[in-house]
């Protein structure tokens, strides 16, 4: 039996046999919402092979349980490239998503914005994303399966569906392309610029190297940036993690909101 078929056993024993409807990565700042879920609650650390999740801002736990009617799996924490140079570092968790029979994922970050009319405070729905740290979480898979076409790596059916959503609850929720970064520095002025002109519309640390994977995996994805700064030159105001966990509640009960009118179907 493979390591995510033993996992994936592990919590069915203590989370029940069913299988979720879907996954959710929370981003930082925005681990809030897997306490609105009735469930039950398994630490990282219970699960052999699962990140520490090391950045503040995030909750290692895995919570399975009802949201909204549905049967969701909610990963509190994500690992980041930047914590130990493993593109591929949150593979085990989304093959283990993928052994419990779920088949469609929800991502969610906190994004510098490069357009003005999507401020702080703000969502974006991504409709592509640029892999600009130059790496790739499938590098050193042996099977033909690694080469994954991304066309349609961003869902076309669940951006509908949460678009619908989000016109429900009279929340805005414009699509764009986001750009991922490794960090864990911010990036510069001129960066910023140069993703500006390669035709990004927010930037990150993160999502990007679990959408490949998701692919990769055979699950639908969709992913949604909630708006933190502006990227650096863009603004006055200093950029930094502290900014991004303060910054992040603005744009929450929003995210809350689209989330759970989605689910609600």
């Amino acid at each position: 039996m493979s390591r995510s078929a033993e996992l994936a056993a592990l919590i069915r024993d203590r989370a029940g046999q069913d299988a979720p409807d879907i996954g959710l990565i929370l981003g930082s700042g925005l681990g809030h919402l897997a306490a609105k879920v009735e469930g039950v609650a398994i630490p990282y650390s219970d699960l052999p092979g699962f990140p520490h999740a090391g950045v503040s801002g995030h909750v290692p736990q895995l919570v399975i349980g009802q949201l909204e009617g549905a049967r969701v799996a909610v990963f509190g924490g994500r690992s980041h490239y930047y914590e130990s140079g493993r593109a591929d570092a949150m593979r085990l968790p989304l093959e283990v998503l993928a052994a419990l029979g779920c088949r469609r994922l929800i991502l969610t970050n906190a994004a510098g914005s490069l357009r003005p009319d999507i401020p702080p405070g703000a969502l974006m729905l991504l409709s592509d994303h640029i892999a600009f740290a130059g790496t790739n979480p499938l590098i050193g898979e042996v099977t033909d399966a690694r080469f994954v076409p991304m066309t349609d790596a961003h869902d076309v059916d669940m951006r509908s569906a949460l678009h619908a959503a989000a016109e429900a609850e009279g929340i805005e929720l414009p699509e764009g392309v986001y750009c991922w970064f490794s960090g864990p520095s911010f990036e510069t002025p001129a960066e910023i610029r140069a993703a500006r002109t390669l035709g990004a519309d927010a930037v990150g640390m993160s999502t990007v190297p679990e959408i490949i994977l998701s692919r990769f995996l055979g699950l639908r994805c969709a992913a949604i940036s909630v708006i933190t700064n502006m990227g650096a030159g863009l603004s006055d105001e200093a950029i930094s993690h502290d900014h991004t966990k303060a910054m992040a509640p603005l744009g929450a009960a929003k995210l809350e909101a689209v989330l759970r009118r989605f689910l609600r179907g």
